[in-house]
């Protein structure tokens, strides 16, 4: 994985066909585990967004380990502005969000919160002084497999994740492009 250094639509580029660097295999490989997940999924994210709030994006669990953005939604059911710190990558001019959820059976919150309202933004690291404004689409067929297919090899945790899954439901892929 590399950071290119172009940006889209304020986010850094992001090529998950190049090689992985060490350090996220290493995390990724953790995350691939029950304990792992589960210590980030319930400490280590729920942090996340404090900490780069507090720090203008300086500081995170994933700082120099895997790119993250801050996605900014409006909630499904509240109306109200959410921000969830997450992992992505980019594929020609749209970022990619994978709808994981560390493998649990039912999908993330901010899942539901795009599909009902796809308009959203995006924040590098936390950084809500650049960033850009996203429309998301869910999607489907060779695109969803191709797409799932990069996310596994950029970072081993989403072939675990999708075991977990298996019968149960579809890790859902994201395709946000930059509003018009």
């Amino acid at each position: 994985m590399t950071v290119m250094a172009d940006l889209l639509n304020g986010i850094p580029r992001v090529d998950a066909t190049a090689e992985t660097p060490p350090m996220l295999r290493i995390v990724a490989r953790i995350l691939s585990t029950g304990p792992g997940s589960a210590v980030h999924r319930h400490l280590m994210a729920p942090l996340d967004g404090p900490l780069m709030r507090l720090t203008r994006g300086h500081v995170h669990f994933g700082k120099g380990t895997i790119p993250l953005v801050v996605l900014r939604s409006t909630g499904a059911k509240s109306g109200i502005k959410r921000d969830v710190p997450l992992g992505y990558f980019t594929d020609g001019d749209d970022v990619i969000l994978i709808a994981s959820n560390y493998g649990q059976a039912q999908h993330p919150s901010w899942y539901y919160n795009l599909l009902k309202n796809p308009h959203c933004q995006l924040f590098p690291e936390g950084r809500t002084d650049r960033g850009g404004f996203f429309v998301a689409r869910l999607t489907e067929g060779a695109d969803h497999d191709r797409l799932f297919a990069l996310a596994e090899g950029y970072a081993a945790n989403f072939a675990s994740y999708a075991v977990k899954t298996d019968g149960v439901r579809a890790i859902n892929v994201f395709r946000l492009s930059p509003a018009q």
